[in-house]
């Protein structure tokens, strides 16, 4: 329940600015605009100037005379702002057949339209600049002060690339790594599509570890390519009716120690756990930060006892404050950065270089994600929200029908052509962008239910 109430406060409060964006640039045009919804399909209620608060859809033969519906909608998985005389989700081709009217979408000028359509990718960016600014200013940067290589298990890409436990990192392609962000970002930003030479240090000695792109995983978020220690295993929730719930395991126990063997990361835990089906295990936790509990797991069939776990550092961070100016820089650079690797990710997806369900995720993933991130404390949550809103703005501005993209596109046709596409061949293109979407969508829905099942 509580991932249902983040992923509408999520999505409500993104959807909101965006929309607002298109509302705020159409008045400014001196548009008329019909309707602000939260949510699509059936108006569940809403409030205009005539009617008031009302439930339930307005009659056909309601004209509000100017006076916009505020409506909030059954599906909450979006919104929109109905202009007077422009083809949108709507689908309303009334006004097709009538001189276009001053306060019309489609008798304004070009840059008016332009300014209209982009308003909304531009308050999602002003949104997530504002947020990487104040996150920057407020509480500056803590970089995790360590190159020290975590767990890695038999077998791993990690392991087959030539990473041993507690390899110490040195350079990537000949660069210093100071922090675990520089090891990340020299592998997986700046070396992007090259072979690396990675220098460590192991067992007292150097070492050079020379690893072939191929194999380097293209996803790094659902399952890491490498980790870092010192670490130590936090169980983050328990599913009920598993071996893990009926041994009397608990969310934030921190697992110290399985039949003896002391526990350092999630990869360990899950390696030990998986090849002991059926063999109760002898299980130490810490629980509350304070008391150490025994207990006794058995794993299922599948070699597992229900639990999804996380990787909590234990080591020293580095905090950097910043000025104001600073703060801005640095929050401009976050944007920069995030909107290129999305970017990347994107064509990467395009030319099958990576699996689509690693990049994309639906409502249940964001639902998890910001109840994972309100769970750190709001500060977390504001900046999760940033990094949505940045990509909402991002995939909403790209050439796709139905997007503000695939608007600006044909604005800029019709600029072209200097006269208006027909008004059947918009809604061709409408009804086409809608459709894919629709399918786009219901496809993320069956990648995040499969996705559920990636328990231990």
């Amino acid at each position: 329940m509580s991932e249902v109430l983040y992923f509408i406060l999520t999505i409500g409060i993104l959807v909101f600015i965006h929309e607002f964006g298109h509302f705020a640039a159409a008045k400014l045009s001196k548009m008329r605009v019909d309707a602000f919804a939260i949510g699509f399909g059936y108006r569940l209620f809403g409030w205009n100037k005539l009617k008031g608060f009302s439930f339930g859809e307005l009659p056909k033969d309601f004209d509000g005379l100017g006076n916009t519906d505020y409506r909030l909608c059954l599906l909450p998985l979006g919104g929109y702002v109905k202009i007077a005389g422009m083809v949108d989700e709507s689908a309303d081709t009334s006004f097709a057949d009538k001189p276009a009217q001053e306060w019309e979408f489609r008798s304004k000028s070009t840059r008016k339209k332009v300014f209209v359509i982009t308003a909304g990718v531009l308050m999602n960016l002003a949104l997530a600049l504002l947020i990487f600014w104040s996150t920057a200013y407020i509480q500056g940067k803590k970089y995790i002060k360590t190159t020290t290589v975590g767990y890695v298990a038999q077998n791993s890409t990690a392991a087959i690339a030539g990473f041993q436990t507690n390899d110490k990192i040195l350079t990537v392609n000949n660069k210093s790594v100071a922090a675990w962000d520089d090891v990340r970002n020299e592998i997986f930003i700046v070396t992007l599509g090259k072979d690396i030479n990675v220098q460590v240090k192991r067992n007292g000695k150097d070492t050079t570890i020379q690893i072939a792109r191929k194999n380097i995983p293209q996803d790094d978020i659902n399952q890491p390519f490498l980790t870092f220690a010192p670490t130590q295993t936090v169980v983050e929730s328990v599913m009920p009716d598993m071996p893990g719930a009926a041994a009397g395991i608990q969310r934030n126990d921190i697992i110290l120690s399985i039949d003896s063997v002391k526990i350092s990361a999630v990869a360990q835990t899950i390696e030990m756990i998986s090849a002991c089906k059926g063999k109760t295990l002898a299980i130490s936790v810490l629980r509350n930060s304070k008391d150490t509990v025994n207990l006794n797991a058995a794993p299922n069939d599948s070699g597992k006892l229900g639990l999804a776990l996380a990787n909590s550092y234990t080591g020293d961070f580095e905090a950097k404050n910043f000025t104001l100016l600073e703060s801005i820089a640095e929050g401009t650079k976050s944007l920069v950065n995030m909107s290129s690797l999305t970017f990347v990710m994107i064509k990467r997806v395009i030319f099958n270089e990576v699996a689509f369900k690693n990049v994309f995720g639906g409502p249940i993933k964001i639902a998890q994600v910001a109840a994972k991130s309100a769970d750190s404390g709001i500060s977390s949550f504001i900046l999760f929200l940033g990094y949505l809103s940045l990509n909402l703005a991002l995939l909403n501005i790209l050439p796709i029908p139905a997007l503000d993209g695939g608007h600006l596109i044909m604005i800029l046709i019709e600029r072209i052509m200097k006269r208006e596409i027909p008004i059947k061949i918009k809604i061709a293109i409408q009804n086409t962008g809608m459709v894919l979407l629709l399918l786009l969508m219901a496809f993320i829905l069956f990648n995040d239910f499969s996705s559920l099942k990636m328990f231990r």
